[in-house]
């Protein structure tokens, strides 16, 4: 340092420069060391004139060196020359490197500019970037703030700035070294030889344009917050040989070897384009997609090796749109050892592009390409520029920020092209909510099963502002499909006859359809008999005055949807015979920013929907998946809505929230540039008193909707805790959003990929040893609607379900509302309330044609766990009587106390049983969510090995099915368990924990809050029996009277907001269910809850009664 201080009070003095190239002869670290001293001197603006004086002797120094530039760099371990941007001539771009004895340049056509050992020299590769640059018209850098990747000894970066005069550029590169001289070209070319600043026409030197620091690809301007207009970037595109040595830590005092082979090779940066040797600019592409505002550019050097399509597809997958700027041949590098794309060859089948010398125009492959090299040939590779800006900025901002918290892995199945632009419109901004979802959500929100609130809101604010219709979210009932909303509607009305739409009765059960019951016929209860009609209006008016129906379910003809003279004569014939009408718009309904004509919306806009109609939706026409369905009924009807929505909660439980982001997403994106209220509501006709003839619930479904518990959901003024639901809230691990997120962003998935067959197989195998081979594998949204068709089954062969006492309040209610033939099954508190065998035969003495119901090996609600010879003892006595099994292992997968009883081995239990009778079958029941930790997102199977059973099953088509996105997610997770896979492995692990503490702490509370607790050995609930508070009386908010199993349920839901089971729900006498898979805070909400009851109730009194 002091050596260069005094070097600069005599910058004319040739001795006091030959001095300091002495030193800097002894070695490469030596120059470097001097150099870096030099610098020292320029950044402070004491000695800084004098620096660049001193500078400027030197570069005389180099002049007039008799070996020339080429001489003076290896002698001195660096050299200053002159970069050509200009023909003077011409005034085209040449980037060439000349002599500084070249003349005639003016107005900056040239800078001056130091190099060292250890950087990159510019030559061909970024000559060519800049040309490409220099496609771009000159105000795309004016007073922009751009970084340079890779920015070596800083002449991009210094070129750019004085040709285009952005606002900063930031110059980056890894190579400490790289820096510190890029920081001396700065000031070789900020000021004149005589150490004097040179202006632009704004009045600014190059020191206010132009900043170098040492930085990972975009890590500095990530770290200090720096948004970018433009990033540029020419950076090594292939793998280093020596994968080691790209491992070392990077400093200035690295060998001069190692900070050159910086810049020519790269390591591998963990995505998938690392194959082609491009995983150093997909880093790149992604780090700048955090940086770069919204209408930024990125502007690459793409070497052709790979393939043009290889390279082009890593912007394209990104979501950029790109232009290719500039494509040029230019020479391989000689010292750039191509060995590793050689091997990628050799282990994959993708072929590198080269050719034979610059004239070559036949590509030929990288080992032909090195075996020609090695034997003195020269060989050249494509070179393109590309410029690249994001389609959909802010949405696919929020994609990678999504991605880069935790979720890298799925980057490489990342695919954003699109080759139609409306398929991108409706793709990236749902996948950018998906992102924020599953980002905030980490425990999936507690939805209604009428639909997720804010998805009919969407619909409700759709209808309101595009079709002037003022619905509330309680108007519309979301359902899986049009085929099940019909098939809940008619089985809600459970009509003597109904006439169905001809394109609608495809998915109706068949059974419905060979009846020839009409009007006036006898017919059993709660049987539906359906005539097909003509879609024809007029057809189907005249079919209906002749018929008489009580139910009409029908679409309308593209001719007669334009006006509304179609849809008021169906009201009014309707009307007139005392039909119930379900009008289907599903093919007339468009999701648009300008809807065509809608004669049934037009209608609604000025009347109100009269009581005995309702509307169905069906949304299927979105622009990516052809599958992916979501139903809708409108009715303005209280008592029908609500009806509506507890037939979808008994029979389906609810319907796919994925699904309904989807479309609400699309709705989303319709109302986000909507300026709401700005037309007026006119005042709406009030609908026609409807006859009181008309048919209304069946009989089997209004005892039963009288009587079951239903979802309670929160009010604006307070929040509902929810102990009732048999699904957990435990926060959602990081390979299931994975998963999700992964089976939406990838584009063409196979057949094969979304097969979970085998993995279930495997499943069922591992978990209950049972072997389900050759048997028939049956999926559905959830193990509820499943449950619901083998009830059907069951009544189709005029069968009996026996449940044992305390069995899941939903699949009771749901077999009382299809008025299936049932039987209850004692069970005793001091068993676990688990089946007692000698009591299951007897009750099966009672009955033909018995299907027997068995939760496990964990009990839903009870916690409590059948062992193996449990399980065998009432396989056998069912084989005895002939019975079909159910058994339903929905709720098992989280045992957290498996010491009590050995693992199922349901092979061997069938194998040892004697039957005679062929009506004795197993079937397999189960949900993927417990047992894969998924927290709401649902995927039911069924296993059928009886075929008469299965034809029966197929009998009821209607069946709400799991999309493919889903089935990709579920094989992927089912390919983590089954391969037990570790991290997986713990993570179900740390959830048993969780629930077996939240089990003992909930015991304890109850316990000491006056319930006598059962306890449990697994799954999410547990029984406990109000024994405190049996008999007592209370008065608060809306409740009023003497506290029992059944009513408790009311008192504490009125006085705090815990819901919890009641007796009503478990079946047993005063014994009520508690879940307790909730978020920790919710948990701990709850157990407040309880006891603020106690101290309402009991006054603080902690009695811990037994049962």
């Amino acid at each position: 340092m002091g050596s260069v201080a005094a070097a600069a009070v005599e910058p004319s003095s040739s001795s006091t420069a030959a001095a300091f190239l002495e030193r800097c002869a002894a070695s490469g670290d030596a120059a470097y060391g001097e150099l870096r001293a030099l610098l020292a001197n320029l950044q402070d603006p004491a000695t800084r004139r004098d620096a660049r004086v001193f500078l400027a002797a030197l570069r005389r120094q180099s002049i007039f060196c008799g070996s020339g530039a080429d001489g003076f760099f290896r002698r001195y371990g660096f050299c200053i020359r002159e970069l050509l941007l200009h023909d003077s001539r011409c005034g085209l771009p040449i980037t060439s490197l000349a002599s500084s004895s070249s003349s005639g340049f003016q107005q900056r056509k040239k800078l001056t500019m130091m190099e060292i050992p250890s950087i990159f020299i510019p030559e061909d590769w970024s000559f060519t970037f800049y040309e490409g640059l220099n496609r771009h018209p000159d105000s795309i850098f004016r007073d922009k703030t751009v970084a340079e990747l890779g920015c070596g000894n800083g002449w991009i970066s210094i070129a750019l700035a004085e040709k285009w005069s952005p606002t900063k550029v930031y110059g980056l590169d890894i190579n400490p070294r790289a820096i510190k001289i890029a920081w001396i070209n700065l000031y070789l070319n900020a000021l004149d030889d005589d150490g004097l600043p040179i202006y632009d026409g704004e009045g600014k030197t190059l020191l206010d344009r132009v900043e170098f620091y040492e930085s990972d690809l975009l890590s500095y301007c990530r770290d200090n917050k720096i948004e970018l207009d433009r990033i540029v970037g020419c950076i090594p595109q292939i793998l280093n040989p020596n994968p080691e040595a790209m491992s070392k830590i990077v400093t200035e005092n690295s060998s001069e070897e190692f900070l050159y082979s910086l810049s020519n090779y790269c390591a591998l940066q963990g995505f998938v384009e690392d194959q082609f040797g491009l995983g150093l600019i997909a880093r790149a592409v992604e780090e700048g997609i955090a940086v770069i505002k919204p209408m930024g550019l990125m502007v690459f050097n793409m070497g052709g090796r790979p393939g043009q399509g290889v390279c082009e597809r890593l912007f394209l997958r990104r979501g950029f749109r790109i232009n290719k700027l500039w494509q040029t041949k230019i020479m391989q590098a000689a010292d750039t050892d191509i060995s590793a794309l050689v091997e990628i060859e050799k282990n994959s089948r993708h072929r590198f592009e080269f050719f034979m010398d610059l004239v070559g125009d036949q590509p030929v492959c990288a080992r032909t390409a090195w075996a020609y090299m090695k034997s003195g040939g020269r060989i050249s590779h494509a070179l393109s520029v590309y410029s690249c800006q994001l389609r959909q900025p802010n949405q696919v901002k929020k994609i990678f920020e999504f991605l880069q918290d935790g979720f890298h892995d799925v980057s490489s199945s990342l695919d954003l092209s699109f080759d139609d632009d409306s398929v991108a419109d409706e793709k990236i901004p749902f996948l950018a909510y998906l992102a924020s979802f599953l980002k905030e959500n980490k425990s999936n929100p507690c939805e209604p099963p009428a639909g997720c609130l804010n998805f009919r809101n969407l619909v409700a604010g759709f209808m309101k502002s595009y079709h002037h219709i003022p619905l509330i979210p309680d108007n519309v009932v979301v359902f899986p499909s049009r085929a099940v909303a019909i098939e809940n509607a008619l089985r809600l009305f459970s009509p003597g006859l109904a006439i169905v739409d001809e394109h609608l009765t495809r998915h109706l059960p068949k059974q419905w359809l060979t009846s020839l019951a009409i009007e006036g016929s006898n017919h059993a209860e709660d049987t539906v008999t359906v005539i097909e009609a003509p879609r024809q209006s007029d057809l189907l008016i005249e079919l209906i005055r002749k018929l008489k129906p009580q139910v009409v379910v029908t679409g309308m003809a593209q001719f007669e949807a334009i006006t509304s003279a179609a849809f008021v004569n169906l009201l009014s014939v309707t009307k007139d015979v005392g039909s119930r009408l379900l009008l289907d718009i599903s093919e007339h309904l468009e999701l648009s920013s300008l809807p065509s004509s809608n004669g049934v919306l037009k209608y609604l806009a000025g009347k109100t929907l009269p009581s005995h109609a309702a509307i169905l939706c069906g949304l299927v026409k979105n622009q990516v998946y052809s599958d992916l369905e979501v139903a809708f009924t409108i009715s303005e009807d209280a008592a029908v809505y609500k009806a509506l929505s507890q037939t979808i909660e008994l029979l389906e439980g609810h319907t796919s929230v994925i699904s309904q982001h989807y479309y609400g997403c699309l709705f989303h994106e319709l109302l986000a540039f909507q300026i709401g209220d700005r037309h007026p509501q006119q005042e709406r006709e009030p609908a026609e008193v409807i006859p009181k003839e008309m048919i209304g619930f069946s009989k089997s479904a209004m005892s039963t909707l009288k009587g079951a518990e239903f979802f309670v959901p929160s009010s604006e003024e307070s929040g509902v805790i929810h102990m009732d639901l048999d699904r957990s809230f435990l926060p959602v691990p990081a390979a299931v959003n994975a998963s999700i997120f992964e089976s939406f962003v990838r584009q063409n998935i196979t057949d094969a990929e979304t097969d979970v067959h085998s993995s279930i197989q495997q499943l069922v195998k591992d978990s209950y040893g049972f072997q389900a081979d050759g048997s028939e594998i049956i999926y559905g949204n959830t193990c509820l609607a499943l449950f619901n068709k083998l009830v059907l089954c069951c009544m189709q062969e005029q069968g009996t379900l026996l449940f044992p006492l305390g069995t899941n309040g939903h699949y009771v209610s749901a077999a009382k509302f299809v008025n299936a033939n049932t039987l209850t099954i004692s069970t005793k508190s001091d068993s676990g309330f688990k089946i007692e065998p000698k009591v299951l035969a007897d009750a099966l003495e009672k009955v033909s044609r018995p299907w027997v119901y068995i939760s496990g090996p964990t009990i839903n609600p009870t916690g409590f766990l059948y062992s193996d010879d449990d399980i065998q003892e009432l396989l056998s006595v069912c084989a005895k009587y002939g019975a079909r099994v159910v058994i339903d292992t929905s709720s098992s997968g989280l045992e957290f106390q498996t010491d009590i009883c050995n693992q199922w081995n349901l092979e061997r239990c069938l194998s040892t049983v004697n039957c005679s009778k062929p009506s004795f079958s197993v079937v397999l029941l189960g949900e993927l969510s417990f047992e894969l930790t998924t927290a709401g997102l649902d995927f039911g199977f069924l296993i059928l090995s009886d075929s008469s059973l299965v034809d029966t099953f197929y009998s009821f088509p209607s069946l709400s099915r799991p999309h493919s996105t889903l089935k990709y997610t579920f094989r992927k997770l089912l390919g983590l368990k089954n391969q037990k896979d570790q991290h997986f492995s713990n993570l179900i692990v740390e959830q048993k924990k969780t629930l077996k503490n939240r089990a003992n702490h909930l015991m304890k509370t109850l316990e000491s809050c006056g319930w006598g607790a059962v306890g449990c050995h697994g799954g999410i609930s547990m029984l406990a029996k109000p024994t405190a508070y049996i008999g007592k009386s209370l008065k608060v908010d809306g409740f009023e009277g003497k506290l029992d199993g059944c009513n408790i349920r009311e008192a504490i839901l009125r006085s705090n907001g815990l819901c919890i089971s009641s007796s009503s729900w478990t079946g047993i006498p005063d014994y009520c269910r508690f879940s307790f898979a909730l978020e920790s805070g919710e948990f701990d909400r709850a157990m407040d809850c309880i006891t603020q009851f106690r101290d309402l109730v009991l006054g603080g009194n902690a009695l811990t009664n037994g049962n």
